[in-house]
């Protein structure tokens, strides 16, 4: 026997009052009111997850990775749009004017923060804009330097530093970036004097890297991993306090002497303010379904990254905010914020 579908039978008070009075002859205008919320189909089309960065970059392979494992759940298409450029904005201020349906969503990671706390016009609102949705993995970053450099020690690093002040740079994708964090982080817990190069995307630094016109940076090991292993640069230590499986034969940060100096980043997804809860609690068990999946946690590790599918929406926003105001204090104290607007007066 066929089965009456659930929402056949919750009629309301006001539409059976109308069908009895119809009965009689008596026309009553049936009162408009919405499907509920709890029978609306999700996803009935593809959804977009937008990435502030360009290809390439750890984002972009949770992003993809994710993307894949959604589109075969839902048997919708999931598209994954980079909007790199502007240190994150374009694509973080996308994420927080999109309509609050689930159809669009944004792989973030610190640089939405700093994005916000850099400027001093705020282009959005990095926090109240948007909910979280799930913690996705946390990521290992490496510290690499050109071929040319003859140094094969994250200490032997700091100590040719050290006996050129001010002549080595290091790179990063735009200034109040996380690599720029990460690099100043290192630069000034080693107390070397370094000069900072932003650049817009991955390709470029990597090229002047490789032609030894920037000798170092600090950058998720996700992005850099290939050329690591191709050669075409040489990873010093990784910036935290245990190995990495994606390289394990590289030491720590912390076993370099340097614990100082640890780095660690964080990736996730969000949802624009107004989402459904419904949509976010769907979203979040999938995507921790996925997460959960052998293939996509070696995915993860083969790259230097842990997937997290522990936690809840509630726990990874509190991780943001706790992050926001870590990285105010810090962008204060080292005076970022001051290099950022006078390069901008510059023209820079």
């Amino acid at each position: 026997m066929r089965s009456i579908p659930r929402i056949a039978l919750r009629f309301s008070a006001d539409a059976f009052l109308a069908a009895a009075l119809g009965a009689f002859g008596v026309c009553v205008a049936a009162p408009e009111r919405a499907v509920p919320e709890a029978f609306i189909e999700y996803p009935v089309k593809s959804i977009r997850i937008v990435v502030a960065a360009s290809p390439g970059t750890a984002d972009d392979l949770f992003a993809r990775a994710l993307g894949q494992e959604l589109s075969r759940f839902y048997k919708r298409r999931i598209v994954v749009d980079n909007r790199s450029g502007a240190g994150g904005l374009i694509g973080n201020k996308m994420v927080s004017l999109a309509a609050p349906d689930g159809y669009t969503l944004g792989m973030v990671s610190v640089t939405r923060l700093i994005t916000e706390l850099i400027r001093e016009e705020r282009p959005y609102r990095s926090l109240a804009d948007v909910v979280g949705v799930a913690h996705v993995a946390s990521i290992t970053n490496v510290l690499v330097v050109a071929p040319s450099l003859f140094v094969r020690t994250a200490t032997e690093l700091v100590t040719y530093a050290r006996r050129r002040p001010g002549e080595l740079n290091y790179a990063s994708l735009g200034t109040g970036s996380a690599s720029h964090l990460a690099g100043e982080l290192f630069t000034r817990a080693v107390h070397v004097d370094a000069v900072h190069i932003p650049f817009n995307r991955l390709s470029d630094m990597y090229t002047e890297m490789m032609l030894g016109r920037v000798q170092y940076a600090v950058h998720t090991l996700p992005a850099v991993l290939g050329l690591v292993r191709e050669g075409r640069l040489r990873a010093l230590a990784v910036m935290s306090r245990e190995r990495s499986p994606a390289l394990p034969s590289l030491p720590s940060i912390a076993e370099s002497g340097l614990p100082e100096a640890q780095f660690d980043r964080w990736s996730g997804v969000v949802a624009p303010r107004g989402t459904p809860r419904r949509v976010v609690e769907q979203l979040h068990g999938d995507i921790v379904r996925a997460l959960r999946q052998d293939s996509l946690r070696k995915l993860f590790l083969s790259q230097g990254a842990e997937s997290t599918p522990e936690g809840t929406p509630e726990s990874f926003m509190h991780l943001m905010q706790s992050e926001y105001l870590h990285y105010e204090a810090l962008m204060r104290s080292w005076g970022i914020r001051q290099e950022y607007l006078h390069a901008r007066a510059a023209g820079g």
